[in-house]
């Protein structure tokens, strides 16, 4: 029964150590429980979807092969230098402008709305960021007897302004 419960808590416990690690800004934990190249990845195609999503222009060419090619390895290149422990937690992390006392930086203003098994080595989690309508989702999979992130969907409008940069 104890290791019922403890496989339950787990990914619980990977979640408030994620929240903890952004809290302290902790590049070294977020590195050890972020699979960086698949949230990358991953991100990266939900940025070329957002491109071929948006209505069409008021011509009818369509981008030709090599030019969707071209703009996927301009935000490919984006997303590989943006996408890291450090880009988050300067994200994350507030500072105090030099006229109020100083204070430790805050983090982030994200809270869980839902966090479930989706299997038995499948977890995922729904965060609400302050500011933004639609959630943040996760997907942690236990993978060598470990919690780890593996995606990411960010919001469109989160996709939007990224891709902007």
């Amino acid at each position: 029964m104890s290791v019922g419960v403890a496989y339950v808590a787990y990914p619980y416990v990977t979640l408030y150590r994620l929240g903890s690690a952004l809290q302290s800004a902790d590049a070294s934990t977020l590195e050890s429980l972020v699979d960086w190249p698949a949230v990358r990845e991953g991100i990266k195609e939900d940025v070329c979807d957002l491109g071929t999503e948006t209505p069409a222009s008021t011509t009818t060419a369509s981008l030709p092969p090599f030019g969707a090619s071209f703009v996927r390895g301009i935000a490919s290149n984006s997303i590989d230098k943006s996408v890291t422990p450090q880009a988050l937690l300067a994200a994350a992390t507030t500072t105090v402008p030099a006229n109020q006392p100083t204070r430790a930086p805050r983090g982030a203003d994200v809270h869980v709305n839902w966090a479930f098994f989706d299997s038995p080595t499948t977890f995922l989690v729904s965060l609400r960021a302050g500011g933004q309508t639609d959630p943040i989702k996760l997907e942690m999979d236990l993978q060598n007897g470990a919690w780890r992130v593996q995606r990411v969907w960010l919001p469109p409008e989160m996709l939007a302004a990224g891709s902007r940069t």
